[in-house]
């Protein structure tokens, strides 16, 4: 922390504490600086990914038959391998969702693309899961009626849109209130359907073990015979039907559905704790292992155990409630394993909602940031400071959306893999070029690398995006709802991004009097984050919620030199220590009592910098602004005040180390007056370290 000669003058050590006041910047919406577990972000990402395990056995055998267990397991087995272009690309871009990387190797207009597919992905994630939820809720009350001997059931469809609809609002009025769903509350969900998973799946394996024919003579046969409906328009295209590779492929399109929500693990990236990368991979590996024995053998389950023409007629909405209703055991025990399915299901499923939610309110945040969408979309809700415009349209594309499909999952089904497939190829062909465009080291990469005399050759991404990029082909060709329906979308979304953008750079450019020249210059610096302000009267630890007996004070005050932030957070354990980050604000009067409302633009260029640092360890911080007209005093009465163990700074540019610390021991002196109170001051550069014990 700097420091002018002016504000080292002895006349100002004499402010006494009671006017020193703090304000405490809180993150409003893309900011956290509380980071969790690898089980709890993996469970945030099961909520999502998991939850295809409802209803995607249905929607891929309407289109394939009877051979859909078999392609779902292989496209199970593809998506972990997909997982590896999120653990190589998130440490290099720690909010590195589809929208970062895509810019930062295609460009903005392909950024802009891809974004607005991943957008209608995450439109429809809302509709497909909650209908899937009121699917279920049906059918459990549709069973029980028959059951018990009444001759009623309600409508599927048109009670599983009410549920849908229900889920939807509901959620969106938590998101504009700012309650989003907790991790925790995440964890608790994934327990809970690992041991519905668990007892489903082993009571089926028993059910058939059981049976009088051999155990694997249940299995569905692997015989290619692709319904008319799968070839979309190519139904008729002869020849396409006799060569196998393209059943296969079409096939193989058919089930990538099973994919929905492997960009939850970009999003979710930032949120794990440290050390980041090794988190990362553990729940990489929990995602894909609970995926890949749930999803594949729910299908299998239901194909195994429900008899054709009652699973064709009654169940392919209601998978793992037709597997329920078909154990062995008496009636009344299927339905009480078929009650718990449901509520299950009903917590997952609208679970994968609020993450849709949140993730499409994220991503166009961050499209905003970018300048890209006029500040109408971000203006905050009045009372919860939420940005409730784009919220609100979210929400309301996802309730239209359900009431066109009418409630009919096939149809949400078949127009949610445009979205799914073309955001993860665009994602692909973005990391092959970032290979060449970015050449920082990786922390990690996608296996099967080649070099051959200077050329780097990244088999394993070429791989994944060809497999990718030929299904996203073929998909194109045979799901005609998708491609129509996500095209629309993507071009009506993009000119919406295209016309904003301009809307906004002329804005920007008058208010600012900024050449085109200027204006492509400004928008390159970092982006900043946005900040609420709470003012404090008193600083303490109660009033700033520091929690735990040791505490440490970084002062900041250069978002360029940052190096000391990063050390102490390598070195401190934060479940421990809470790390208080502090700049120092000048007062605005003479008087030295008003402080501005507001962060400015250079403070929330610092905060942004500090945030930027915790994110990428994953360690919390605490951050403040003190008020003060002396840099030197301000740090020492707030290191005092509160406590601290140590003090950190960084190096001045104007004073050499020991002029810091002698500066910093005099104002010690001055301000303590407990003689057993000792606190050990750094002073860290790049390269060397300065110590003192006061």
């Amino acid at each position: 922390m700097e420091t002018s000669e002016d504000e080292s003058q002895s006349g100002y050590l004499v402010k006494k504490k009671s006017l020193i006041k703090v304000t405490r910047a809180i993150v409003l919406t893309t900011v956290m600086f509380t980071f969790i577990s690898f089980l709890r972000a993996a469970a945030i990402v099961i909520g999502d990914l998991g939850s295809t395990a409802y209803y995607i056995e249905g929607i891929s055998e309407q289109f394939i038959g009877e051979v859909a267990p078999y392609f779902i397991l292989m496209v199970m087995i593809f998506a972990f391998v997909i997982g590896s272009l999120y653990l190589e690309s998130s440490p290099l871009y720690t909010r590195g969702g589809v929208y970062r990387v895509v810019k930062f190797a295609l460009g903005a207009r392909f950024a802009k693309i891809s974004v607005s597919a991943l957008v209608f992905d995450y439109i429809l994630t809302g509709p497909i899961s909650s209908v899937s939820g009121g699917q279920y809720l049906t059918g459990l009350i549709n069973d029980t009626f028959h059951h018990l001997g009444y001759d009623f059931a309600l409508d599927r469809n048109i009670i599983a849109m009410l549920v849908a609809v229900i889920i939807i609002i509901y959620f969106w009025r938590e998101n504009v209130k700012g309650i989003e769903e907790s991790s925790d509350k995440a964890l608790k969900i994934f327990i809970i359907t690992a041991a519905m998973a668990f007892i489903v799946i082993i009571w089926g394996i028993v059910t058939l073990l059981l049976k009088d024919e051999p155990f694997f003579s249940h299995l569905p046969e692997f015989h290619l015979n692709l319904r008319e409906d799968a070839f979309g328009w190519l139904s008729g295209v002869d020849w396409i039907k006799t060569v196998t590779v393209a059943a296969v492929i079409i096939a193989f399109g058919h089930s990538l559905l099973a994919l929905s929500g492997l960009e939850t693990m970009g999003q979710v990236y930032r949120e794990v704790e440290y050390p980041k990368l090794i988190n990362f991979r553990k729940a990489y590996i929990t995602i894909f292992a609970f995926a890949l024995i749930v999803t594949p053998s729910i299908s299998f389950l239901g194909v195994m155990l429900i008899p054709d023409g009652v699973r064709h007629t009654e169940y392919m909405d209601n998978i793992i409630g037709g597997i329920a209703m078909f154990l062995a055991g008496p009636v009344w025990l299927r339905l009480v394993v078929q009650v718990f399915v449901v509520l299950v299901g009903v917590l997952i499923l609208s679970g994968a909602v609020n993450t849709s939610i949140v993730g499409a309110n994220s991503v166009l945040n961050r499209v905003s940031e970018d300048k890209i969408l006029t500040d109408w979309f971000r203006k905050p809700h009045p009372k919860y400071g939420t940005t409730y415009r784009i919220l609100t349209l979210i929400a309301g594309l996802q309730i239209a959306t359900i009431i066109l499909s009418g409630g009919n999952i096939l149809i949400l089904g078949e127009a949610y893999a445009f979205g799914v497939i073309w955001s993860l190829t665009f994602k692909a062909f973005a990391m092959i070029v970032l290979r060449y465009r970015d050449k920082r080291p990786r922390e990690w990469r996608v296996p099967v690398n080649i070099k051959i005399g200077k050329t780097h050759i990244p088999i394993g991404i070429i791989t994944i995006f060809l497999i990718l990029f030929i299904s996203a082909i073929a998909n194109f060709f045979t799901k005609p709802i998708a491609t129509v329906s996500g095209l629309s979308f993507t071009i009506v979304f993009f000119s919406i991004f295209a016309v904003s953008e301009y809307i906004n750079k002329k804005k920007i450019m008058k208010e600012e009097e900024l050449t085109e020249e200027e204006f492509e210059t400004e928008k390159k610096k970092r982006v900043l984050e946005h900040f609420k302000i709470e003012g404090e009267d008193e600083l303490s630890a109660v009033t700033i919620e520091s929690e735990k007996e040791d505490r440490i004070l970084v002062a900041v005050k250069d978002p360029n030199n940052l190096s000391h932030l990063e050390k102490v957070l390598n070195e401190v354990e934060t479940e421990n220590t809470d790390v208080i980050v502090m700049i120092g604000r000048v007062f605005s009067d003479k008087q030295n009592t008003i402080v501005d409302s507001e962060l400015q633009d250079d403070e929330k260029e610092l905060f942004s910098a500090v945030v930027d640092v915790s994110e990428r360890i994953g360690k919390r911080v605490i951050t403040i602004v003190v008020p003060t007209n002396n840099a030197f005093y301000s740090i020492i009465n707030t290191a005092y005040i509160l406590k601290v163990r140590e003090l950190i700074l960084g190096l001045s540019a104007k004073f050499k180390p020991d002029v810091q610390l002698q500066q910093l021991a005099i104002l010690w002196g001055a301000v303590n007056s407990d003689e057993n109170y000792r606190i050990n001051i750094r002073i860290i550069t790049r390269y060397r370290e300065f110590r003192a014990k006061l």
